[in-house]
């Protein structure tokens, strides 16, 4: 049998130069091309997005993680226009000069090739992929992983200094397909398949995920592994024990859901209990 690839020697600290990196995410407004963007305003788009990286970044996180989160319903990889990888390209290049913190992006659903497409343009240093390997059954039908193509289209882009953040189980989604395996035989083929950092979701957008699901993966992780969803200052000292830093956006909004407008006070809230056990 193959021996798994070498891992990238600490990636998070390399990348963030901070134990427990807290990466906020943007939520992007709906782009053209997806039923809610009717004759949208792109400069405004473009504006609230900087406007609330800043917020997060003014909070003291330590990354950002672009998403096209208003494009509900997502559409499958293959089925993803130019027009939404163009304006997601230029929503990163003026983050990217607005703020000097680590940058990554998450094209959805699933949408890895697009996502490096997007990171290689504007310089970014990470993207996020929900199901790097096997399959789940997710809202949008039947998700197979990409790690395959991906790597190569990395590869042939010039941008292996990427990293492959990838969910271990992905949130939205039944996990029927590969039910009959351990959590950790399934961490091990993300990482086996070249993953850089293994994340650990609830089961919603900002359910938290258990420390049961974390102890999981850590099983079969020679990797570090980020909570993806459901940190807040309550949950935050049990689930960043377990785990090694956290993606977070929900929680940060004035809504408590990716709707709405983020909280620069409670970005800061947040910051000062992770501050405490660093």
């Amino acid at each position: 049998m193959l021996d798994q690839p070498p891992a990238n020697p600490n990636p998070l600290r390399k990348l963030f130069a901070v134990n427990k990196p807290i990466i906020g995410m943007v939520h992007v407004k709906p782009l053209p091309g997806s039923p809610r963007a009717r004759a949208v305003d792109l400069e405004a788009v473009y504006d609230a997005a900087v406007e609330e990286a800043l917020r997060l970044v003014g909070g003291g996180v330590d990354g950002l993680l672009l998403e096209n989160a208003g494009d509900i319903p997502f559409l499958k990889p293959e089925d993803i226009g130019y027009e939404t990888v163009g304006a997601m390209s230029v929503v990163g290049d003026r983050i990217r000069k607005a703020t000097r913190v680590p940058l990554g992006f998450n094209i959805v659903a699933n949408a890895a090739r697009a996502s490096l497409a997007c990171a290689r343009s504007c310089n970014a240093d990470f993207v996020r992929v929900n199901q790097w390997a096997n399959a789940y059954v997710a809202n949008e039908g039947i998700i197979e992983g990409a790690a395959p193509r991906a790597l190569r289209y990395r590869s042939a882009i010039g941008g292996d200094n990427i990293l492959v953040f990838a969910d271990v189980h992905v949130k939205h989604g039944s996990h029927a397909i590969v039910g009959d395996r351990p959590l950790s035989e399934q961490t091990r083929d993300v990482e086996f398949f070249g993953a850089d950092v293994l994340i650990a979701t609830g089961n919603r957008t900002g359910h938290a995920a258990e420390v049961e699901e974390i102890e999981g993966i850590r099983e079969g992780a020679t990797r570090p592994i980020l909570v993806g969803s459901g940190i807040t200052p309550d949950t935050a000292e049990r689930l960043l024990t377990a785990a090694d830093g956290a993606i977070v956006g929900s929680w940060f909004k004035d809504t408590n859901n990716m709707w709405g407008v983020v909280v620069p006070d409670k970005v800061s809230r947040l910051m000062e209990k992770v501050q405490r056990f660093r």
